[in-house]
């Protein structure tokens, strides 16, 4: 019994803000979980009538400037590379740390721009795998405000890799999470820029349990 087939997208994007409906994207990223050399990277400007938020423009470094005018395209042309770039894969099953966020960014562009192509609902989120690990392990997950706080540098720094480089680049927190995906459900390292970080030994079980099921018993 082998490692299974890989057919995640791991998906990170930029905004200018939180909502789809006011705010823009502003750069999407990308990594084949299955393929991980294989990556997406592109940068755009606001689409015309969105408008930005400063603590947004603050977390991801681009500037009010830069994202009104210059040569970058509009979101519709990045959007149709990504799209172009995600049909690469076998099956295209979204994941990332609330990935959901970005999904929502990235299906209002879609639909705006009269794109047919879906990355369908259901997705494989590194908050969800974080939060389930920790009890496992009978620990309570931090809380803020009666909610869950699992940001994504607590999944990075429970992975091993420590927290994200800022300001925030939407191809980072793709490989950031990739990474924490495999440490998370197979206890090993994907990417050759994560290898020389220590995989935490709670972490390592995974890898364990996987090589005591693959080995005939004597």
């Amino acid at each position: 019994m082998g490692k299974p087939s890989d057919t995640l997208i791991v998906i990170d994007v930029e905004s200018s803000g939180i909502d789809p409906a006011e705010n823009s994207i502003l750069s999407i990223g990308a990594v084949d979980f299955g393929n991980p050399g294989r990556r997406f990277y592109e940068e755009c400007r606001m689409r015309h009538g969105a408008r930005y938020e400063q603590e947004s423009l603050r977390i991801n470094g681009f500037s009010a400037e830069g994202i009104t005018s210059g040569p970058k395209p509009f979101p519709e042309t990045i959007v149709a590379d990504f799209c172009k770039w995600a049909e690469g894969t076998a099956e295209r099953t979204p994941a990332g740390h609330n990935v959901h966020f970005d999904l929502s960014f990235l299906y209002s562009e879609i639909r705006r721009c009269g794109i047919r192509f879906s990355l369908g609902h259901r997705n494989v989120d590194t908050h969800t795998l974080t939060y389930a690990h920790l009890l496992s392990r009978g620990i309570s997950p931090p809380m803020s405000k009666g909610r869950t706080d699992i940001t994504s540098d607590y999944v990075f720094e429970y992975v091993g890799i420590g927290s994200e480089p800022r300001p925030h680049r939407a191809i980072n927190g793709a490989m950031m999470e990739a990474e924490a995906l495999s440490r998370l459900i197979y206890g090993s390292t994907l990417l050759e820029e994560y290898a020389m970080a220590p995989i935490p030994p709670y972490l390592l079980r995974a890898a364990k349990t996987t090589k005591d099921i693959d080995s005939p018993k004597a």
